[in-house]
Parts: structure tokens; sequence; C-alpha cells
């Protein structure tokens, strides 16, 4: 065998190519004569339409033309509901381009095609609308009372959604609780902001009736089922390619945004290629959120800290349609337990309508709001019965004994009910103590405080369901004259280190080095079933099918080299690229098994001349093909989970906080993380990093200002505040590896792992720091200056 690839530290195989500029994303496709399309979009959070009066904009130089609701044909109808649920009664979704009415501002009115993006979006300023505005309620927990403006007029409330799940006896669990914690939570809306804004350009050839559209999308093959779909056309005269692409974080997985659906169409009619380029503004106003939900949560305890039952009721901002269904608030209400052993649950959530962007899943998706609402709960748990915080998450942590743990009346985002498949959270705790030197916190927060610093310790576990079904494909081919691997799947990648973790997969079945193993993803042509990159699902879904795919064709090229060695085939391996016999120099190169294990007629070089029907290695007693067999050496297999595997971790950190200032500055920070059996550490860690890095914006930083009248205030970098690498600290990153026993890797998924808990150990770190001047609490994020302003002016500082 070949040195083992899975597992190592192996630099990224894309690496190169972006550090050179060579990336190539949908703004650098070569498109000849190609037009430019850019949307008028609403100004008003909520307002009829009157009139629309584009007869300036046409009359406009290099203008092509002009589309509004009624120029659209077919399209004009409200988008699909990707993920329907019976607890949403009429869910609304968008139309491409508004009719009548408008509910968010930035929502599409209408589209421009023109002979560049600078006459557009002159040709834009031309359009004259006229609007009637209406009031508007931006307030999720005001939106439900009665006398609320409701935003749908064929509602009768804001409410999208209302359900309610219940594990155990919670009510006499909490009958029996010897004290009972009860606080309200908040997390605040925020926005992926991709480095790369969204795109898509399209491309018609009338004479074979094939459409090609090019998408910064996280779902290209159901792009192209939904495609296919509203424009009629047969799925294989579709062909969706996700190039490289900037950056997605759930954001680019929703379909259709308008410009999906519109760019093609226009392509379509106006027989010359199109592209629409999403800029920042826009993706501030139009693309999806996520985050805002508000929770009022109740831990029911004994004396001994163990929590016997658990209540949450919790609010979910929608935004103006529902297009994702409940995805997010079903994550969030069965993460709400966390790690913990607590056998009693009942979990409400209602979704309301309120007049902004959509929410759809953004890295987390729910789970950040779950875990900053539990652990807060458990922090105030722990102090009013005076049990230490590291202890009393001990005392209730489900032990490595009882896995698979399954929380009865839960069902996860998959439909499936919630069961955790292993871990060992109290070893992960005692690591994040030890790393962070929690034992000796307490005499260095003294010896800080008597020089005038304010030190505090923050603390928070999470648990992460990844790997949702249903299912994922890999294909794997050795090809015949460069002995190379290659690989596809329909997934596609943003940043993730697909092509490198799938290479090690294939690399250590077939013998090969990983930059002999080719990965093509993110191209309909190229692998056309599959679902999409979400809920760190890669690894486990399509890197066990891959995993599949590899070994049967690591059994045929055994097979195949065993014939032509004239050797057994258990004394046969695969390394260095070749087939050889064990303990002696005999060997044939893969290329030239590959090539063998394809029956020729002819021979087009002289490596072929061994799969012709007089070669030696040829049968001459049967078919060149025994039934059931196929030409060379490839495979195709898929993988579909019998559930989620749930990945989990502890953050702690010390910070120190400037009562004066109202600043935080994180001194230290730990994460032990463990998501199974880790294919490479080293995109591990960077995964982890980047997720911590946007929970850090999360924490103290990114909050989208949305003003009474349904204007966002900080659409744009200035004002909507990022962490710059100034603000990330070092973070000690160790590693426990439980394989999940639901998988042949045994992976578990890391994307999203990163953010989860970043909120809940800043706001638990801040008020331990500011303990010394009262009872502060911190229950809202972002964390801001101004909170922490407020709550030390609350208590006579």
């Amino acid at each position: 065998m070949s040195t083992r690839t899975f597992g190592a530290r192996i630099e990224r195989n894309i690496d190169p190519k972006l550090l050179r500029g060579e990336g190539a994303y949908v703004d650098d496709i070569p498109l000849a004569d190609a037009l430019h399309a850019v949307f008028l979009r609403s100004p008003y959070a909520r307002a009829r339409i009157t009139a629309i009066d584009v007869s300036a904009a046409k009359r406009h130089p290099g203008v092509v033309t002009v589309y509004t609701c009624d120029g659209i044909g077919a399209l004009d109808k409200e988008m699909p509901l990707l993920i329907p649920h019976p607890s949403m009664q009429d869910p609304q979704t968008q139309r491409p381009l508004a009719r009548d009415d408008v509910y968010y501002v930035g929502q599409t009115i209408a589209m421009i095609v023109a002979i560049d993006r600078y006459t557009a979006e002159d040709a834009i300023a031309l359009i004259d609308v006229t609007y009637e505005p209406l009031s508007v309620e931006m307030d999720i927990e005001k939106a439900l009372q009665n006398g609320a403006p409701v935003l749908h007029p064929k509602l009768s409330s804001n409410l999208a959604a209302h359900f309610i799940q219940t594990s155990g006896d919670p009510d006499a669990a909490f009958a029996r609780a010897e004290h009972i914690t009860r606080i309200k939570v908040q997390v605040d809306r925020s926005t992926a902001a991709p480095m790369e804004c969204r795109a898509v350009a399209a491309r018609w050839d009338a004479i074979s009736g094939e459409l090609t559209v090019w998408d910064g999308t996280q779902a290209p093959i159901s792009v192209r089922g939904g495609l296919a779909s509203v424009l009629e056309l047969d799925e294989d005269k579709v062909r969706v390619i996700a190039p490289d692409v900037g950056g997605g974080f759930g954001q680019k997985v929703l379909f259709f945004y308008p410009d999906e659906v519109l760019v093609p169409m226009a392509a379509m009619q106006l027989g010359r290629p199109v592209k629409y380029i999403e800029d920042r503004r826009e993706n501030f106003i139009g693309s999806s959120h996520e985050r805002t939900q508000i929770h009022t949560i109740e831990l029911g305890a004994l004396k001994t800290g163990e929590i016997i039952g658990l209540r949450d009721s919790f609010l979910h901002d929608t935004g103006a349609f529902i297009p994702y269904g409940i995805a997010v608030a079903q994550v969030a209400s069965t993460s709400i337990a966390g790690p913990y052993r607590i056998p009693n649950i009942w979990v409400e959530f209602k979704a309301v309508y309120t007049p902004t962007v959509q929410v759809t899943p953004y890295r987390g998706c729910g789970r950040p709001q779950a875990c900053f609402a539990l652990e807060r709960a458990i922090d105030q748990l722990a102090e009013e019965l005076g049990i230490d915080r590291f202890e009393i998450r001990r005392r209730n942590f489900i032990g490595e004994a009882e896995f698979p743990y399954t929380r009865d009346g839960l069902l996860f985002a998959d439909g499936l009910k919630v069961t955790l498949d292993s871990g060992q959270y109290a070893k992960a705790l005692d690591m994040a103590a030890h790393e962070l030197g929690a034992a000796d916190f307490a005499a260095e927060q003294e010896r800080a405080r008597a020089d005038g610093k304010y030190l505090g310790l923050g603390l928070a576990c999470y648990v992460e369901g990844t790997g949702l079904g249903p299912y994922e494909g890999g294909h794997v081919r050795i090809h015949p004259i460069t002995g190379k691997a290659y690989v596809n799947t329909g997934l596609t990648s943003q940043g993730q280190g697909h092509d490198t973790i799938f290479a090690q997969i294939v690399a250590d079945q077939l013998g090969l080095k990983p930059e002999d193993v080719i990965v093509v993803e993110g191209d309909t042509k190229a692998f056309d079933w599959g679902v999409a990159t979400f809920a760190s699902r890669a690894a486990v879904v399509s890197g066990n099918a891959i995993h599949k795919a590899a070994r049967i064709v690591r059994q045929k090229a055994l097979q195949a080299a065993a014939n032509m060695l004239e050797a057994d085939m258990d004394q046969v391996e695969l390394r260095d690229s070749a087939a050889w016999v064990k303990g002696s120099n005999r060997f044939v190169p893969l290329a030239a098994v590959a090539t063998a294990s394809n029956p020729l007629r002819y021979a087009f070089n002289k490596a072929a001349q061994a799969a012709t029907q007089f070669a030696p290695a040829s049968r001459h007693d049967g078919p060149p093909l025994a039934e059931g067999e196929a030409p060379g050496l490839e495979a195709t297999d898929y993988y579909s989970p019998p559930a989620s595997t749930w990945a989990y971790g502890v953050h702690a950190a010390i910070v120190e906080v400037d009562p004066g200032l109202c600043t935080v500055n994180i001194k230290k920070y730990v994460c032990i993380h463990d998501c199974g059996n880790m294919i490479n550490p080293m995109i591990v860690e960077g995964q982890v990093l980047g997720g911590i890095a946007q929970g850090i914006g999360g924490a103290l930083y990114e909050r989208l200002d949305y003003q009474p009248d349904g204007n966002l205030a900080n659409a744009n970098f200035m004002d909507f505040l990022v962490p710059y690498a100034t603000e990330i600290p070092n973070v000690s990153i160790l590693h426990l590896e439980t394989p999940s026993p639901l998988n042949p890797l045994g992976v578990k998924g890391v994307g999203e792992a990163g953010c989860i808990a970043v909120g809940a150990v800043i706001a638990s770190a801040v008020e331990d720091a500011l303990r010394v001047f009262g009872p502060l609490k911190f229950h809202h994020v972002p964390l801001t200056p101004t909170m922490i302003s407020d709550a030390l002016d609350a208590v006579g500082h």
C-alpha cells in the first residue's frame, strides 16, 4: 500500500491556481456579444404599485429590452416552496418580478437588458413607478399582536408557521423540579456577506436547443432541474455549471432568486448571452439573511444541578417570504438540548412574516441561536445553584455508554428523529478547561482586577447535526493513458477544499498521489444526480459515495492486474500508480490496467495493443466482457445516510473588558472539536477557524440595522461591521476523533461548527468580567459597546 493520505495534512490542490489569480468565476466566463441585466428594486418595505412606465427606459440608447411582470409570460407566478411542512398555513413565496405589491426594500420590480452594465444602470433610473406606501411593523413580537399591519393581504395575521415538538413528559418534569431558571434571549439578523456576490450568466443555442447556465450556486443539479421545469425544457437540454465560487455560507443555495430564472429566459428570447453580476448593495438588500430569533427558555433542575426538563418558546423572523420552509427554526428547535441528557423537552416556535429580505439558512442555520439560549440559561442556572459552570455541564452530559442517544418526539431537518450517534463530551470539556488554564483563572482574574483590568472566562458547548440526506453520488475512473483518477460528484465547492479531501479518499483506495486525482464537481454534464452543498454534508454524503465507488474500482483493478501479472488477486497491491505483486519487483502501471480492462478492436497506440483480441491477456474462452461487467476501470455509486451524524465541541475563552471604552478584547480562545475521523486535519482547522471568525462577527459586530420604515441603514461594508484579521485572536484548536457508526468513513460534518458557540462564549465571558460591578446580564448578541455601557449604567457604574 502507498502511504495513507486519509488523515494527513495535505495542502489543498486548488490553492496554487487561486493564489496565481487563475480562478474562473462567473464574471470571468468569456461570452461573446454578451448583454447585461440590471434590476429595479423597491425603495419601500410595503407598498402597492399603481403604475409602471418603462417607455423612457426602452428608448434609452443601448437598451435591448425591459421586462416587468407583464412581459415574462409563464414565469409570472410565485416561485417554488422548496421544503413544504404541515405547520405552515398558506406559505408565501416571491414572484420573479413584483405584481401589484412589494413586500420589502430590495424586491425586484423590473429587469433591463442592455449592451453593458453602465447603460442598464442609467436606464433603470428612467423607469417611473408610482407607489402607494403602506404601514409596516418591523418588530417580530409586535407583528403578532392584534392590530399589527398584516404583510400579506390574503392572510389574517403575520404568523407564517407554528410548530410544537415534545420529548418525554416535560409537564411532569417541571412539576417535580426543585429549581426553575427562566431567561429571554435574542440573536439579531445578519447576512452571509460572501466575498463574491451572487452571479448568473446564460447562453442559448437555438440549433441544438441547449441552455447553458453559469451560476455561482451551491446547488447546480437542483437549479438544473428547476430551470428545466419552469422553462419547459428537457433536463438533458439544460446544463448548469458552478465555476469557482467565492464563498456561499448558505446564501447561494436558495433557488430561485429572480435572476436565476430571468437571465436564462432573456438569453433564450434574445438569442444572445446574458449575464447578471450582483453588486454589494444588492447582496445586502436582495439576497437571503438569517439569525433573528427571540427565545424564552426555562430549565427545570434538581438542587444537584441535574436538568430534568426544558421548555423553549421562540419567535423566528422569516422575512417577507418563506421559500425554504421552517428549516432554520426546525434546526434550532431540535438543537436546543445540546449535548445534555435532558429527558423532557417542550419546544415551540412561531415563524413571523416581516417586511424584510427572506430568511434562509446561513452558516449555522439555527444552531447559534439555540446554543446561545441554552448555554446562557445553563450559566444562569449554575449561578443560581452555586455550582461551577464546568461542573454543571459535566453533570448533565450524555455519557459515552449512552450512545446512540435518541430524543423521541423531536424530528430533525431530515425528517428523522434526533439521534446523537457518538461523542466524548466530558473529555472535550476537560481538554478545554486544561488548555484554557481554567483551574488557575480565578487567581489570574483577581490579580488583573488589582491592576485595574477586568478579565472574564466564557464557556459554551454545542452539537451540530450534519450530513443530511437524501443522498449524493460519486463516479471514479482511471484514465487509460495517464493512469490518473478522475472523480465526479454532484456537489460544488465554495472554498471548502472538496477537491483535496475527495482526492485523499480515492488516493488511498487506488494507490495514487492525491495530486493525481482530478476532481470535477459543479457541472451537471459531468455528474447529473445529487442535491446540493449545505448542512455540513459534503464529506459525509459525497465523501462516502466516492469512497464506495473507489472501492469498486479498486476491486476491478486488482482483478485485472492479477490476470495481467499471472498472480492471485490477494497477492496484488496498489501503490505508486501501479499494481504490484507483493514482495517482488513485478508491476504493471494502472494506466495499462485501465487500457487492458477495455477490450479493443483497434490499437490506437502501443499500450492499447494489450487490450486487443489477440493479446496474451485477452480472454479466448468467452465474451471479452463477462456478463455484468463494464469496460474500463470506473464505477458509480451512491450513499444515502440512515440519519444525520452529530458533531460537537466545546469553546472557551478569556476576554478583557474595558469598562470605560466598553470594548472587548479576546485574550485567549480555545476550541475542542470532534467531527469523527478527520480526512485532512488542516482543512478541518481552516473550516473551524473560519467559522469562529464569522462567529466573532455575530457575537460583537455584525447586525443588519433595519429602520422603522423598513429601510436597511447599513447595506455596505462601511456601516455593516465585519471583523478584520486584527479582531480574530490566535485560536487553539484541539481535536477528538470519535468515529460515527453511521457511515463507512466514520466522518461527521465540520463546515458550520466554528460559528455555533461563539456568541454564547463571548457573552458568558463579558458577564464574568464585569460581575464585580453587579448582576449584569448579557442575553442579546451582537454585544455592542452601547449594550455594555447601558448594562453598567443600570448598576450605577
